[in-house]
């Protein structure tokens, strides 16, 4: 099944890490999710696909939520919710990133990616 719908860019600030000053001061993550499901024969029904906009808004309640220390765990959570909550979802890959990352080297991103499917 090649079939998917992407969002990408979902950015908000949260306060996951394990370090202090991650959890005081907070951070801008990014969120990349890609779900794989069947598109043929939609009709033009959004009954028939998955909202994206009510995806964005999970993923933004998992970065804005309760803290956590890894990002990791912020990928899993939102993979698994998204399986749960749509059932046409056969596969979503979610790929966290986080830029302000607390390291002492010029780099570009860090960014965390889980695949799950049914």
């Amino acid at each position: 099944m090649s079939d998917s719908i992407k969002i990408t860019g979902i950015t908000a600030t949260g306060f996951h890490g394990v370090y202090t000053e991650e959890r005081v001061k907070g951070q801008k993550f990014v969120v990349d999710v890609k779900l794989t499901l069947e598109l043929k024969g939609i009709a033009d029904d959004l009954a028939k696909t998955v909202n994206y906009a009510d995806v964005a808004h999970l993923v933004v309640r998992h970065i804005t939520g309760e803290p956590v220390n890894l990002i990791e765990t912020v990928a899993e959570a939102i993979a698994d919710e998204v399986l749960k909550d749509f059932p046409l979802v056969k596969k979503v890959k979610v790929k966290v990133h986080k830029p302000e990352a607390p390291i002492n080297v010029e780099f570009a991103d860090v960014v965390v990616q889980v695949e799950k499917e049914r």
